[in-house]
């Protein structure tokens, strides 16, 4: 059985229905978002944001960020989100855009750039200059976007093309340098996290991530509660969780088909799985959206 996870388009985020939108810049001045991005959700476009002012916090998969000034957003479709806290005095400047896009005349993929892996460190610290680079390029993309032009679209891609690799050699740097001060407990800790938002849907037992990182169940559940806190089997039913959130946002899905979806033997064991970790049932759940 297959069925449509719910997506938000770039329309929504648009502010106007003409045609279907392909890229959307945000900035302090624009209007905010009236979609319910307090709730789990997936989306059909690509991010780059920069955090200028104020604070939010961002759930990305399994992962928790914590978003201040001059804070990098990178953030594929490939990804569950959810920003659950987000001050009143929040600012930030944001690209937004299809991979037809970006794709078009040049046929450059987004998906050929590390950070936008489904796996990737979705949110960094940059370092002033840093900052300072991506911020200008990203002030140029809002000035040509709010500006009539022949070539609008053409400039805007082409300013994409600069930000994605001005952003990708700082991505590179980042990622070397927190892998290597990590200990050998948080590598396998972080792997099984990769393996788990790949898996989750499918795969519940500890033994199935054991096997994949050469380890031993009892190894990898002491080595995950060291390194973060938290038991493995939480992390797994987070994972399906955030899925089965998402999911039942979808009207056209009945209980029972996403019970299917997420692999439970019966819509009752679904429930009773849902209540343990929300204390509603699925269908109390809906009521409440």
């Amino acid at each position: 059985m297959t069925a449509a996870i719910p997506l938000y388009q770039l329309n929504a985020l648009s502010e106007t229905a003409e045609k279907p939108a392909a890229v959307f810049f945000l900035g302090p001045d624009s209007a905010p978002s009236q979609l319910p991005i307090n709730l789990p959700y997936r989306s059909n476009y690509y991010k780059i944001g920069l955090c200028l002012r104020g604070h939010a916090r961002l759930k990305v998969n399994l992962e928790t960020y914590d978003i201040g000034p001059g804070c990098l957003m990178l953030l594929s479709p490939y990804v569950v989100k959810q920003w659950p806290l987000m001050s009143a005095d929040f600012e930030g400047l944001s690209i937004f855009f299809t991979r037809e896009f970006i794709a078009a005349n040049s046929g450059l993929n987004p998906d050929a750039f590390a950070f936008f892996e489904r796996d990737a460190n979705h949110v960094f610290l940059l370092a002033p200059a840093q900052a300072e680079s991506i911020a200008a390029v990203l002030h140029q993309i809002g000035q040509k976007y709010a500006m009539p032009h022949a070539y609008r679209e053409e400039i805007l891609r082409s300013l994409i093309h600069i930000l994605l690799h001005e952003t990708a050699p700082i991505y590179s740097a980042q990622h070397v340098s927190a892998k290597a001060i990590q200990t050998r407990s948080q590598q396998i800790a972080a792997e099984f996290k990769q393996l788990v938002n790949r898996h989750y849907a499918t795969e519940r037992s500890l033994g199935f991530y054991a096997d994949k990182l050469c380890i031993t169940p009892k190894h990898l559940a002491e080595t995950v509660k060291d390194a973060t806190g938290r038991r493995a089997v939480e992390w797994l039913a987070e994972a399906v969780l955030l899925e089965a959130h998402v999911l039942l946002q979808n009207p056209a899905l009945l209980i029972g088909q996403i019970a299917d979806q997420l692999h439970f033997a019966d819509q009752s064991a679904f429930g009773r799985f849902f209540r343990k970790g929300t204390g509603f049932s699925p269908a109390m759940y809906r009521q409440r959206l």
